[in-house]
């Protein structure tokens, strides 16, 4: 079974995106959230894709101000989750302290101020790496810690201008952990040598989208906690980059 169809990695994501802050790192699906509506702004916003979007917290916040927004994950449990908090507005997950010990938490749209327009979004298992002609035509596309995680980013990448219409806009965000249990190293688009110089992520996908994107904005570092128990912590640093098709 997929590590992300766990109960421990369903609560741990509920507890990202809707739990309480710590160590002072703000909401990391709120916050490129409001880096895709300050990039649309002056722009269409009819209708968002959202990328990876596991229990959906960057969804809802897209809502909004786009009229529909379409959020696909991987991961059944994180759709149902996300499906369930659409149309109940709460759910309840387990927020574990240490070994079988924890607490009953709650994941809440209204605390949130994100229930007015949660029709807005639809919630569905799909492959990002294999999507058909029934996605196309959005303003924005949201990648958020994607691309590290997909069998062939490049291949990705080199035909995701396909979903977008003219001069709309891809968001990537990712920290760029690139493990080949998820990406095989002979698929990696950077983190290597080439020509005896660094290529890092970022370079490759400056090589890979030139030929339909022009880069909008200087990258910038966006970083996330994950709480796994009451003493330990994912601390990560992702780099958010925003581009327009030309």
């Amino acid at each position: 079974m997929s590590v992300y169809e766990t109960d421990e990695l369903l609560g741990q994501y509920l507890a990202f995106h809707y739990g309480d802050s710590h160590f002072g790192v703000g909401n990391y699906p709120a916050r490129c959230a409001s880096t895709c509506l300050e990039v649309m702004a002056g722009r269409d916003k009819n209708r968002a894709l959202d990328l990876g979007c596991a229990v959906g917290r960057t969804s809802f916040e897209l809502t909004r101000i786009f009229d529909e927004v379409v959020a696909l994950d991987l991961s059944q449990r994180f759709i149902d989750a996300a499906n369930t908090l659409k149309t109940h507005g709460q759910v309840e997950y387990f927020l574990r302290a240490q070994g079988e010990l924890g607490e009953t938490a709650v994941a809440s749209l209204e605390a949130h101020n994100l229930a007015k327009h949660a029709d807005r979004a639809t919630f569905e298992v799909a492959d990002a790496c294999n999507l058909g002609p029934a996605y196309r035509g959005f303003d924005l596309v949201f990648a958020g810690n994607l691309i590290d995680r997909l069998q062939d980013p490049g291949a990705f990448l080199s035909g995701v201008h396909q979903l977008l219409n003219d001069r709309g806009v891809l968001v990537i965000s990712s920290p760029y952990t690139l493990l080949e249990e998820f990406t095989p190293r002979t698929k990696w688009i950077g983190g290597f040598q080439r020509n005896g110089q660094p290529f890092t992520v970022l370079d490759g996908m400056k090589e890979i989208l030139a030929p339909h994107f022009e880069l909008m904005r200087d990258p910038v570092d966006v970083p996330f906690v994950i709480p796994e128990t009451a003493r330990k912590y994912q601390h990560t640093i992702a780099e958010l980059t925003a581009w327009q098709r030309k």
